[in-house]
């Protein structure tokens, strides 16, 4: 009973500690952005589409903004660690912004594909400075919060934005670029204008400097970037890619019962981040990625069996559920290790969800047409396994007692 005391005492929100102002303004970010991002989407391919062109043209589109982002990630990690993560920040949305408009007005699928990887570079520049200011700006004690809250901007982006998007669409092919764009240069602004102007890199200069190699020795750090690539090569390699093909070809549904089951299922995600966040925070890192990644490799392995959609919608909430921790507990885990100056760190950790986001649907794919749906998702599911067989190594220690640095 004590225990269990311990643990309730541990888990009760304290309303006294708020996080940080930077880290709300990038919660407001992270919205702007991800709105955007979620209006282009579903008439991307569409767009590409009219250029004339072929599946295997849409796919090249799709694969460069991701491809870009993986390349660019080392050199923006050095560029954060030694410039000011806000100018960064604000740098890469308006490279992505000037991108997107820019894909409104091209005059063929070259410029489009162009356009599309410059805006990956822009995107990498935004997401491992953010990342970055974010772990740097909340003390080891909030950081499952402020993670949460950051993903949570992410997320009720992401589910307004394709809405917006078919609206758009009903105007034209072009609108939901330039509202892209215009989504974008709010977001740089806001950055730009109300985050705090003081560079972590340079205002910390006075904190011990944590040795790249030493970090990336860290049991943490490695836990974290294992957990990365899992979570990657499970949520869009798999779980992306391959649910919708399974609701119209084995379920045989309606395409659009695919939306509404990854609708209901962000919402659960989006409800869980507050309570992952505080158990991160309270209980620890480790104890989240072994219990979070083992939930998530079940449900995985049993989502190929299901009989009909709703089975199928309660399994992706259950997933959804589980991926606030996935999410919040790794990233909580990188800053805890890599100390307050951690560019390169996050920019590596970052690289790892990319790298399953890209080879992971080509695995997957492979996998349906040579053995079965169940052969794909069993290659998420013995990744997610591995990253929490993996976390048992961390230290046992929860995150009010980790060690600052």
């Amino acid at each position: 009973m004590s225990r269990l005391r311990n643990l309730a005492a541990r888990l009760k929100p304290d309303a006294t500690r708020r996080l940080p102002r930077d880290v709300v303004v990038l919660g407001v970010v992270a919205f702007f952005v991800m709105l955007g991002f979620g209006v282009v989407v579903p008439v991307l391919p569409v767009y590409v589409r009219s250029f004339d062109v072929g599946y295997l043209e849409i796919g090249a589109v799709v694969s460069a903004f991701a491809i870009m982002r993986l390349v660019a990630n080392p050199f923006v990690g050095k560029l954060v660690d030694f410039a000011s993560e806000r100018i960064v920040l604000a740098s890469g949305i308006g490279i992505v912004a000037v991108s997107s408009g820019f894909v409104g007005l091209a005059e063929n699928y070259a410029q489009v594909l162009l356009l599309r990887g410059a805006g990956g570079i822009g995107s990498a520049m935004f997401s491992v400075s953010a990342m970055t200011l974010l772990l740097a700006s909340s003390t080891p004690q909030m950081r499952g919060r402020a993670v949460g809250f950051y993903q949570g901007g992410f997320l009720v982006g992401g589910m307004a934005g394709p809405a917006v998007g078919g609206l758009l669409a009903t105007v034209s092919l072009t609108a939901p670029f330039f509202f892209y764009a215009a989504t974008l240069a709010v977001a740089g602004l806001v950055g730009l204008v109300v985050l705090s102007r003081r560079s972590v890199a340079h205002s910390d200069a006075a904190l011990p400097v944590i040795r790249l190699r030493t970090v990336f020795r860290d049991r943490r750090f490695q836990a974290a970037c294992l957990a990365n690539l899992a979570q990657g090569w499970a949520a869009m390699g798999v779980r992306g890619a391959l649910v919708p093909v399974l609701v119209v070809e084995v379920l045989h549904e309606r395409p659009a019962w695919t939306g509404i089951a990854f609708a209901v299922s962000a919402v659960a995600q989006t409800l869980a981040l507050g309570p992952a966040g505080y158990f991160v925070d309270r209980v620890g890192r480790k104890p989240a990625i072994v219990g979070a990644f083992a939930v998530g490799g079940v449900t995985m392995l049993a989502i190929p069996y299901v009989a009909d959609v709703w089975m199928l919608t309660v399994l992706l909430c259950i997933y959804g559920v589980a991926a606030a921790f996935m999410g919040t507990a790794p990233a909580a885990a990188v800053g805890d290790a890599a100390g307050a100056r951690g560019g390169r760190p996050v920019a590596a950790f970052q690289a790892c969800a990319d790298v399953g986001a890209i080879v992971g649907p080509l695995v997957a794919g492979a996998l349906v047409d040579a053995v079965s749906y169940p052969a794909a998702f069993a290659s998420a599911v013995i990744l997610m396994f591995a990253a929490s067989l993996f976390a048992l190594r961390m230290p046992a220690r929860s995150a009010p007692e980790l060690d600052a640095r």
